[in-house]
């Protein structure tokens, strides 16, 4: 008798003292509930529940509440058990219907405990993420007359749960909507072949990529891509991250060996950075000028095993940086070289030849003529057909140029005096092609030919060949009945 009053004294010890919230109940009005549904023919609880939420209420109001230990009241933030329970309401509301189900559901089926994860509210208004285990007790097991629940506080757990997927969240969508494109690669099996051949004792690895071209073939093989971002599918023109990734070789080729040869190099050197300006290629065939950052992630400076590489299309830069250099080297008007070009080709030949060097200056015949009485509009559309003559008569390494406004020059670097009257004949016969073609406005040239073999003599050589020109300019004008004076 007196063990057995010893052994409730314990429990009631224990269950006062516990640290987790304990809640003991009586769930013997919630049976009774269940055995009048079973009797009318429900079989599907969940079913039965969902026709009509008064009846979820009905099972939570079955629910009766005997005794909890202290920790719940302070968990709660109740005054005593009798301030709890008048406000169940407040304590079981909102989220926790939903979890209701999974717990009805249990018992239903037979089984004598169940666990789940709810939400409950203490009466201060805090919102407690909770685990409840809950047990029928032995010797209850007919009626359910006792219920033991146990429910630990686990919001700073599920905080810091959503907190981490939050953040996980936010860096794949600063991934995913980079404007830039990225891609996360796996160099490991790089590494291995690297240090594949450091071990064999090769120290001059540029000398081996380039005895052994394969081997850079070999790397290139061995990346894997693990993901790339929605700005790269954009960037090389794939529907798909599993499309852009079975075309990988289409994407790079041609020139990326040399370039992915040089980052093998800096990797070699234990470059782990890298930036540089490589050329791969949308799945449109069109080239993709980049310019290309390369980090080796600091936890895997080990093995390599995570890279991210940061690609910015600069195609636009490159095409305006392409179209102001040939501006600087070309006449916009006639297309062909001007004046600072042939100047600076000029310098180089005298400077280094090759020699012999011939010379034709050239000046369009009429053109101020035109310019007065039919506009400047005119005079351009001859000077580009004069543009057209040139390009189509002189082919590399000489060298046609507009050096003024009606004037022309062709360098001939290497050409004796016999090839450049060859060529005044060939251009001779474009023009006359050119005329029949724009049979309106004929256009004449006036040409004069020079020739020199060192660079002391290259300024003696224009000389002739402009006073030949301006000979053959006043022939020209003599010919017509034309006044000297209009001769420019």
């Amino acid at each position: 008798m007196s063990s057995s009053l010893s052994s409730e004294a314990d429990f009631e010890h224990m269950f006062e003292l516990a640290p987790v919230s304990l809640w003991l109940e009586d769930y013997s009005a919630l049976k009774q509930l269940f055995d009048r549904w079973r009797a009318a023919g429900v079989a599907d609880l969940r079913a039965h529940l969902a026709q009509d939420s008064a009846r979820v209420r009905q099972c939570s109001a079955a629910l009766k509440v005997l005794k909890v230990n202290r920790r719940t009241l302070e968990l709660f933030a109740a005054e005593n058990q009798q301030v709890l329970e008048a406000n169940l309401d407040q304590v079981f509301r909102d989220d926790m219907h939903d979890a209701v189900f999974h717990e009805l559901a249990a018992l239903w089926s037979g089984q004598l405990e169940f666990s789940n994860q709810t939400v409950n509210y203490a009466l201060d208004g805090r919102r407690l993420d909770v685990q409840i285990r809950a047990r029928i007790l032995p010797g209850y097991e007919a009626d359910w007359g006792r219920v033991l629940l146990s429910l630990e506080d686990i919001t700073a757990q599920v905080r810091s749960a959503s907190q981490l997927r939050r953040s996980e969240q936010y860096a794949r969508d600063l991934f995913e909507h980079s404007p830039v494109s990225l891609w996360v690669e796996d160099f490991s099996a790089v590494k291995s072949l690297l240090d594949g051949v450091r071990a064999q004792g090769i120290d001059d690895f540029k000398t081996f990529i380039t005895v052994h071209p394969e081997f850079v073939t070999r790397c290139m093989q061995e990346i894997r891509v693990i993901d790339v971002n929605q700005q790269t599918l954009r960037m090389f023109g794939a529907s798909s991250k599993e499309m852009l990734l079975n075309n990988i070789g289409r994407v790079f080729r041609g020139e990326m060996h040399e370039s992915f040869a040089d980052q093998l190099l800096d990797l070699w050197e234990g470059k782990t950075f890298q930036q540089r300006e490589v050329v791969n290629y949308a799945l449109s065939g069109d080239a993709v000028h980049i310019h290309m950052q390369f980090s080796v992630l600091a936890d895997h400076l080990a093995d390599w095993g995570l890279v991210l590489l940061s690609l910015v299309d600069i195609t636009a830069r490159k095409k305006a940086e392409a179209y102001l250099e040939y501006l600087g080297k070309h006449d916009v008007l006639t297309q062909l070289r001007n004046r600072a070009f042939y100047a600076e080709e000029l310098n180089r030949v005298t400077r280094k030849g090759p020699w012999p060097l011939s010379i034709i200056a050239i000046d369009l015949n009429g053109l101020k003529v035109v310019n007065d009485e039919q506009g400047h509009a005119a005079g351009d559309s001859m000077l580009r057909r004069v543009g057209e003559v040139l390009a189509k008569a002189v082919d590399p390494p000489a060298c046609a140029a507009r050096i003024g406004g009606d004037e022309f020059t062709v360098l001939l670097p290497g050409m004796d005096e016999r090839s450049a009257f060859a060529l005044q004949e060939r251009i001779l016969s474009m023009l006359d092609l050119n005329n029949q073609f724009y049979p309106g406005q004929p256009i004449s040239l006036a040409m004069g030919v020079a020739s020199c073999r060192s660079g002391d003599m290259v300024e003696a050589a224009i000389h002739r060949a402009d006073q030949a020109m301006y000979a053959e300019k006043i022939r020209y004008y003599q010919e017509k009945g034309v006044d000297r004076r209009q001769l420019s």
